[in-house]
């Protein structure tokens, strides 16, 4: 796995490197503070920034930045 955080995507909450490594599609892994302005969604299966509605649409799978 990657250093950093790791926070679950359905429920927000920070978890464990095990975990994370046990859940990949479901875990994204944090390397830095979010320093932009605004709200911004992020997939955690592909990692890429998607937008509101489809957040709305997946939201055990995404991730929800604000900044």
């Amino acid at each position: 796995m990657a250093k950093g955080s790791h926070r679950s995507a359905s429920t927000g909450r920070y978890v464990t490197t095990a975990t994370a490594a046990r859940h990949p599609r479901t875990t994204v892994t944090e390397s830095g503070s979010n320093h932009s302005s605004g709200t911004h969604h992020r997939s955690a299966i592909t990692g890429h920034f998607v937008t509101a509605a489809t957040a709305a649409r997946h939201p055990n799978t995404t991730v929800t930045e604000r900044g």
